[in-house]
C-alpha cells in the first residue's frame, strides 16, 4: 500500500467481499500464463474517470482517486474512497454500460478538513466509512467509523475507533464489522537501535469489532488486542515467528462463513485468524518467505526473467477467503519483501498449499505490461484481490498495483487456482469488488495524474458468453518463459507472408527491440525478439518506424533526443545496422524532440524509396522550439531514393489542436498503400474522454521529383477513435503503429510507452481489408468492351480492363458472367483479360465483368450490351424417288444447315394448305414420308420453322404421282 495514506481493500458489504488470490509458489506447483479457451469472460463495459464526479467548485485538475468501493445491496449503487479529496463518491451503476456519477460527500462535513476515507463497506441501508483523522500524527493516531445514510448521506452515528484504521470488513450475516486498526509506522521516523522507517513505532494496531445490533446509534465495538496491556509481544505472535510481534501494523480484513476473521499483518509477514463470535485468536502464522527463480529482478532497460528471488517474505497486503478453510493473500510486500506473486494458506494449519512462484510476472510479462521501472523492488506489486462467483465457478481477482491489471484465477480447486485471463485497468488498480448479483467486477483505481491527462476511474467488468476481448496482442513463451516486450511504436508487414508482420519497440527499453508477429491467431502473438545491434552489440535506439525488406531484412526510423540524431538505419535479418541514412543538415537542425515517426518503401523504376515522416513541424531554431519553420501546423514526409542517395521533401498540413496548452498534433506512422499513396497516423496527444484525433489519412504523391517543399493534399482514410473507445478503457494516446499485411489485412497499434505517463495497455486493432480502410485510394473501375451487336453461332470477343484510382493497371482476376450464368474467369496481366465467348443465345445481352479485387485494389464491375441476331440456316431436300404411283409414299430427308452451328428446331411439308408431315431436327436432320394425293404433279413445300437462335427457311420439291 502506498504512502502517507495506508488503505486495504474494504471487505465488501453483503457482497462477496473478500479478498482474491494471487498465487506465490508452493513446492512443485506454478500457475500458467497460457489461458485456456472460455466459454465465458469478463468483459469490460465501462470506464468512469472520477474527476468527472467532483464537485462543481472543484477544479478537473484537482487530484482524486477511486481507491476502495463498496455497492448498495441492490449492486446499483457504487460507493467509493477517495483519500487525496478527503472525501466518498456515489456511483449510479445501474447501466453497466453508462455509470453516472451521483456527488460526493466531503469528509470536512463531518469532522475535520484533513480527514481521510481509508476504506467503506455498504450495510444495508448504510454506509460505513473508516475515517483517518490522524492528521499525520503518528505518534497519537486516531480514527472515527462515520455511519451515512445511503439514500441522503446524512451521518446518522459516529464511533471513535481508539486508532488509525485501514481497511474493514462485514461478515455476510451482517452481524459484525471488523476494522484492523494499524497505527501506521512513520517511514521517516528512526527507532531505537534501527534504521529509518523501521519497527516498532508504537503504538501498537489492533482490531475493532463492531456489533451491528439495531440501530447504528446502538452499536457497540470491542477491541481486541494483537500485544498484550504492556505493550509486549503476544506469545502467539512470538511463536509464529513474526518480524516485530510488539508491533503488528494490521493491514487488511475478511470473514468467513463461520465467522473467522482473517487479517494480515504486513510489515509483520503474519496472518492472525480471530473467532468473532469469542473474539479470541484462534491461530497466528507467519505468510512464509519464496525462493524461485525466472524474474526480472534488474532495472536495467531489459526484460530478463531469468533471475533468482532467495527467501524473500512475502508480507501480504490483501487478503480473502476462497471458502471457509482457505485463505489467499496478495503478496505485495512492504519494506522487507514482497514475492511478486500470491499465495493460497491451510487457515487451519497456516501451510502455503499453493504459490504462485514467478507465474504472476510472468502473466503481466506476456501482456506487455512488465514495468522496468519497478523490476529490482518489488515487480508488479500484487496488492489488491477479492473473491467471486459467477456463473457457478469460484474467481480470485488479482490486482497489480505497477503493472495495471487484475489476473484471473478460476479457484474450483483452491489448492490448484487456474489462470483464466487478465483484465486492464487504470492506473494503481486497489480496489476489486466483485458484485456478484449483477454479474458485475468493479476495479477503482488509487493513481491519478493530472498532468498528464491519465486519470483514475472506476471500471466494470460484465461475466458472460464469450472470449475475452484482451489481451488484443501477447507474447508467446519460449524456452517456458513469455517473451519480454513493451512499447510497440512501429509496425511493418512481411513482404509475402500474410499471417507474419513485425513490430519495433521505443527508446522504453534500453535495447531496441525487433518483434515478430503472428497474426493468425486471435490475440495476435509476439513469437520472437531480436535486438538491433550495432557492431554485434545490442544498441539504445529509438525505434519509431520499421519497414521489411525482400531480403530479411530492415529499414528503421530513428528519433534523436536532437536533431542530428533522426536517422535512417537498414539492416540485415538478424538486425545488425549495415547502412546508416542521414538526414539533411538543414533538415536535422529545424527538429526538435519531435523527429522521425516512421518508415515505408515503394519501388519504381528508378529502385527503391524510403519515407519517413517527421512528427511535429520544423522549428526555425531546432534546439529552442518555438517558431514554426514552415507554418504551425506544417511538417514533413521525406523520401529517400537509395540508388541516387538523394533526398526530396513534402509538407503535411496537421489538423489545429486544442487550444488549451496541453494538446499538440503530430504524425506517428508512415505506410505506403500503393504506388503512389502514402497512409500516415494523425494524432493529438490526447487521452480517455479527451482524445480527439487518432486517424488515418492518405495522400497522393505527383510522379517525378518536387520542386521546393509542396504541401500533399491528404484525405481522412479511417478514424481509428472509435475503434479505440469501442474497447470501453481509457482511450489511448499514443495510436502510433501501421501496415498492410501481404493479404490486405490493415493492423493498428498503440504504444504503451512503457507504463510511463500511460495505463499501459497495448490495444491492437484489426481495420479490415485494404481495400475497404483505403476504398478511396484502391478503387478500380473495370470496362467491358465486346460487338455491340452478332450473330448466334459466331464467337464474342470480350476485353475487360480494370484500372487504379490514378490510372495504375492492376492485376488479379475477373470472372465474367451473362446475368447469372459464368462464362469464365480470366486473369487480369497489366490491366486486362481477354474472353472468347461463344454459345450466346439470340436475343439481348448484358455481360457483367467482376474485378476481384486484390490485397491493395477494390473490387469493381464493369458491364457491356451485346445483342446477338438470329444465324441463317439453308435447307436441303433429297427424295427416295421424284415419282410414285397413286397411294404410295415419298421419303424426304432433311438437312438444315447452319454456318457456324448446327440448327434445332422442327420441320413441317405442305402440299399447298395441306400438311402432309412434321419432324423434329436431330443433329440438323430429319427423315419425313409423305403422300401426296392426286395423280398429278406436286410441288411440296418444306419448311424450317426456325429457334429461339436461327431464322426460319422454306425450300421446295416436285413430286409426279402417276
Amino acid at each position: 500500500m502506498s504512502r502517507p495514506t495506508r488503505r486495504g481493500l474494504a471487505g465488501l458489504a453483503t457482497l462477496a467481499l473478500t479478498a482474491a488470490l494471487v498465487p506465490a509458489l508452493a513446492p512443485g506447483a506454478q500457475a500458467t500464463p497460457t489461458a485456456a479457451p472460455s466459454p465465458s469472460a469478463f468483459h469490460r463495459t465501462a470506464t468512469y474517470p472520477v474527476y468527472q464526479n467532483l464537485p462543481a467548485d472543484v477544479p478537473a485538475s484537482s487530484e482524486t482517486v477511486a481507491e476502495i468501493s463498496s455497492a448498495s445491496e441492490d449492486g446499483r449503487t457504487l460507493v467509493y474512497t477517495d483519500a487525496p479529496g478527503k472525501r466518498i463518491g456515489f456511483l449510479d451503476i445501474t447501466d453497466p454500460g453508462k455509470p453516472r456519477g451521483e456527488g460526493s460527500l466531503s469528509l470536512a462535513q463531518l469532522g475535520d478538513a484533513d480527514d481521510q476515507p481509508t476504506s467503506v463497506a455498504v450495510h444495508g441501508k448504510y454506509v460505513l466509512v473508516v475515517v483517518d483523522t490522524s492528521g499525520g500524527d503518528f505518534a497519537n493516531p486516531s480514527g472515527r467509523l462515520d455511519v451515512v445514510r445511503l439514500s441522503d448521506t446524512k451521518r446518522v452515528a459516529s464511533i471513535d475507533l481508539q486508532g488509525q484504521p485501514d481497511s474493514i470488513a462485514i461478515s455476510k450475516d451482517g452481524k459484525y464489522a471488523a476494522v484492523a486498526i494499524e497505527n501506521q509506522r512513520d517511514e521517516e521516523a528512526t527507532p531505537a537501535g534501527g534504521a529509518k522507517g523501521d519497527l516498532p513505532q508504537a503504538p501498537a494496531g489492533f482490531v475493532q469489532v463492531v456489533a451491528l445490533d439495531g440501530a447504528p446509534s446502538a452499536w457497540t465495538t470491542q477491541r481486541i488486542d494483537l500485544t498484550n496491556a504492556d505493550g509486549s509481544a503476544l506469545p502467539s505472535l512470538v511463536a509464529a515467528g513474526l518480524d516485530t510481534p510488539q508491533d503488528p501494523e494490521p493491514e487488511y480484513v475478511s470473514i468467513n462463513g463461520e465467522n473467522k476473521l482473517a487479517v494480515t499483518l504486513q510489515e509483520n509477514n503474519g496472518v492472525v485468524v480471530i473467532d468473532l463470535a469469542t473474539r479470541a485468536i484462534e491461530r497466528v502464522f507467519s505468510a512464509g518467505a519464496v525462493t524461485a527463480s525466472g524474474f526480472d529482478t534488474k532495472k536495467d532497460g531489459r526484460i530478463s526473467p531469468t533471475e533468482t528471488i532467495t527467501n524473500v517474505v512475502r508480507e501480504p497486503d490483501a487478503i480473502g477467503w476462497v471458502d471457509d478453510r482457505y485463505l489467499a493473500t496478495a503478496n505485495e510486500g512492504d519494506w522487507k519483501g514482497g514475492s511478486r506473486g500470491w499465495s493460497v494458506f491451510d487457515s487451519t494449519t497456516g501451510d502455503v498449499v499453493w504459490d504462485a512462484g514467478s507465474s504472476f510476472a510472468d502473466v503481466v510479462i506476456s501482456l506487455g505490461l512488465h514495468n522496468e521501472d519497478r523490476a529490482a523492488k518489488k515487480g508488479p506489486e500484487p496488492e489488491g484481490l477479492t473473491i467471486g462467483t459467477f456463473g457457478g465457478t469460484r474467481y480470485a481477482f488479482v490486482g497489480s498495483e505497477r503493472s495495471n491489471v487484475v489476473v484471473a484465477y478460476d479457484m474450483t480447486d483452491p489448492r490448484n487456482p487456474r489462470y483464466v485471463h487478465a483484465l486492464p485497468t487504470t492506473n494503481g488498480p486497489e480496489g476489486l469488488l466483485a458484485i456478484e448479483s449483477r454479474d458485475l467486477l468493479a476495479v477503482s483505481s488509487e493513481t491519478d495524474d493530472a498532468a498528464t491527462g491519465v486519470r483514475a476511474s472506476v471500471q466494470l467488468f460484465e461475466h458472460g458468453k464469450g472470449q475475452a476481448a484482451f489481451p488484443s496482442i501477447r507474447s508467446a513463451d519460449v524456452d517456458g518463459k513469455p517473451v519480454g516486450w513493451t512499447a510497440l511504436g512501429a509496425l511493418a508487414a512481411h513482404p509475402t507472408d500474410a499471417g507474419t508482420i513485425y513490430a519495433a519497440s521505443d527508446a522504453a527499453l534500453d535495447v531496441a527491440q525487433l518483434y515478430t508477429v503472428d497474426v493468425r491467431r486471435t490475440p495476435a502473438v509476439i513469437t520472437a525478439a531480436r535486438p538491433v545491434t550495432v557492431g554485434g552489440v545490442p544498441a539504445k535506439l529509438d525505434v519509431e518506424g520499421i519497414a521489411s525488406r525482400a531480403d530479411g531484412g530492415f529499414w528503421l526510423a530513428v528519433e534523436g533526443a536532437t536533431g542530428p540524431g533522426n536517422k535512417v538505419l537498414r539492416t540485415d535479418a538478424k538486425g545488425e545496422v549495415v547502412e546508416t541514412v542521414e538526414l539533411p543538415a538543414d533538415v536535422t537542425a529545424k527538429i526538435g524532440k519531435w523527429g522521425l515517426e516512421g518508415v515505408t518503401t515503394t519501388t519504381d523504376a528508378r529502385g527503391e524509396h524510403v519515407w519517413v515522416a517527421v512528427q511535429r513541424p520544423l522549428w526555425t531554431d531546432g534546439t529552442a522550439p518555438t517558431d514554426a519553420f514552415e507554418g504551425e501546423s506544417t511538417t514533413r514526409l521525406g523520401r529517400y531514393d537509395v540508388a541516387a542517395k538523394q533526398w526530396h521533401w513534402y509538407g503535411y498540413e496537421l489538423q489545429t489542436p486544442r487550444r488549451d496548452g496541453a494538446d499538440w498534433m503530430g504524425l506517428s506512422e508512415i505506410v505506403a498503400v500503393d504506388a503512389d499513396t502514402l497512409a500516415v497516423v494523425e494524432r493529438d496527444k490526447l487521452n480517455g474522454p479527451k482524445a480527439r484525433v487518432k486517424r488515418v489519412y492518405t495522400v497522393d504523391v505527383p510522379a517525378g521529383d518536387p520542386t521546393g517543399v509542396p504541401v500533399l493534399e491528404k484525405k481522412l482514410a479511417h478514424d481509428v477513435l472509435p475503434d479505440l473507445q469501442a474497447t470501453n478503457g481509457w482511450t489511448q494516446e499514443k495510436l502510433e503503429g501501421l501496415t498492410i499485411a501481404a493479404d490486405g489485412q490493415v493492423y493498428a497499434v498503440t504504444d504503451n510507452d512503457g507504463l510511463k505517463d500511460a495505463t499501459g495497455e497495448t490495444v491492437f486493432l484489426r481495420l479490415g481489408g485494404a481495400s475497404t480502410v483505403f476504398a478511396d485510394s484502391l478503387r478500380t473501375t473495370t470496362s467491358v468492351k465486346a460487338p455491340a451487336k452478332t450473330v448466334h453461332g459466331q464467337k464474342v470477343v470480350v476485353t475487360v480492363a480494370v484500372k487504379g484510382a490514378s490510372g495504375v493497371t492492376a492485376d488479379g482476376s475477373v470472372t465474367l458472367k451473362d446475368g447469372s450464368r459464368t462464362l469464365g474467369t480470366a486473369a487480369v496481366r497489366n490491366g486486362a483479360a481477354t474472353f472468347s465467348v461463344s454459345g450466346l443465345r439470340a436475343g439481348s445481352h448484358t455481360l457483367t465483368a467482376a474485378y476481384a479485387g486484390t490485397a491493395r485494389s477494390a473490387s469493381s464491375l464493369g458491364t457491356a450490351k451485346v445483342v446477338v441476331q438470329k444465324a441463317s440456316a439453308s435447307v436441303a431436300v433429297t427424295r427416295s424417288a421424284s415419282s410414285v404411283k397413286q397411294g404410295r409414299s415419298v421419303r424426304l430427308t432433311v438437312a438444315v444447315r447452319g454456318a457456324r452451328h448446327v440448327p434445332a428446331g422442327a420441320v413441317r411439308v405442305t402440299d399447298g394448305r395441306r400438311t402432309l408431315a412434321t419432324g423434329t431436327l436431330r443433329n440438323g436432320r430429319v427423315v419425313l414420308t409423305v403422300k401426296p394425293s392426286g395423280r398429278r404433279l406436286h410441288t411440296l413445300t418444306v419448311s424450317y420453322l426456325g429457334s429461339q437462335d436461327t431464322a426460319g427457311r422454306t425450300t421446295t420439291v416436285k413430286v409426279r404421282v402417276r
